[in-house]
């Protein structure tokens, strides 16, 4: 029997993820994180989706000592969420170490329940600009789950060479488009479905979707190359 794992935030990118797991694979589970982020409606609609989905087990884990450690504008509610970027380079509602955590708890799970392989939905071709949703940091992280747990894992990304548009077009061609523009959470400000509009993940799921939408042939021609 095969048996996945997926990190699952409600979002555009992952409930995605989620749909396309449940084609390939045996079962499924869900494992959505609370950290203390900026809106607790990501966690329910987290939940919501995984029983609409029919998702045999979905687990919220308490990972609040990331909030303790790791000052965001996605930690803190005195922070904007900004389209500037900080000294760094990098936004300023990039959370240090949280895929870190995340595989990392996951791969934990996975071991327990028997489960070779995680999915995840961070992407290195169309992203906010966070480096651990780069392809190199998840191709480590595995190897170092591997080695550190001593069994085979494979930490699957795939939506990791694609664009808004392409994942967009993917919840059509898995027939979902609708739910997941509908029923996600993708927002900063908490806005689920289309969003506020105004925060940077809105103005890339906007983007995305009216760029599929303007041409769907091609775009969705270009998920089988």
């Amino acid at each position: 029997m095969s048996k996945a794992v997926v990190v699952f935030s409600g979002g555009q990118d992952s409930t995605t993820c989620l749909l396309d797991a449940l084609n390939r694979f045996d079962e499924v589970h869900c494992v959505t994180f609370d950290y203390g982020q900026r809106h607790d409606g990501e966690i329910q609609a987290a939940e919501r989706i995984c029983q609409q989905l029919g998702v045999p087990v979905h687990k919220v884990l308490d990972v609040g000592l990331l909030n303790q450690l790791a000052i965001s504008s996605l930690t803190r509610d005195n922070i904007a969420v900004s389209h500037e970027l900080m000294d760094n380079g990098l936004p300023n509602s990039f959370v240090p170490g949280r895929n870190i955590l995340f595989l990392t708890l996951t791969g934990i799970y996975a071991y327990q329940v028997g489960a070779d392989t995680i999915i995840t939905g961070v992407c290195e071709t169309d992203f906010s600009g966070y480096p651990d949703c780069r392809d190199e940091f998840v191709k480590a992280l595995n190897k170092a789950l591997e080695l550190g747990m001593d069994r085979p894992l494979i930490i699957e990304t795939p939506l990791m060479w694609l664009n808004k548009a392409q994942t967009w077009a993917l919840a059509d061609k898995l027939g979902r488009l609708d739910f997941v523009r509908q029923q996600t959470l993708t927002c900063y400000n908490g806005v689920i479905g289309d969003g506020c509009g105004d925060c940077p993940s809105c103005d890339l799921r906007k983007a995305g979707l009216e760029s599929y939408l303007a041409d769907k042939d091609a775009i969705l021609a270009s998920l089988s190359r």
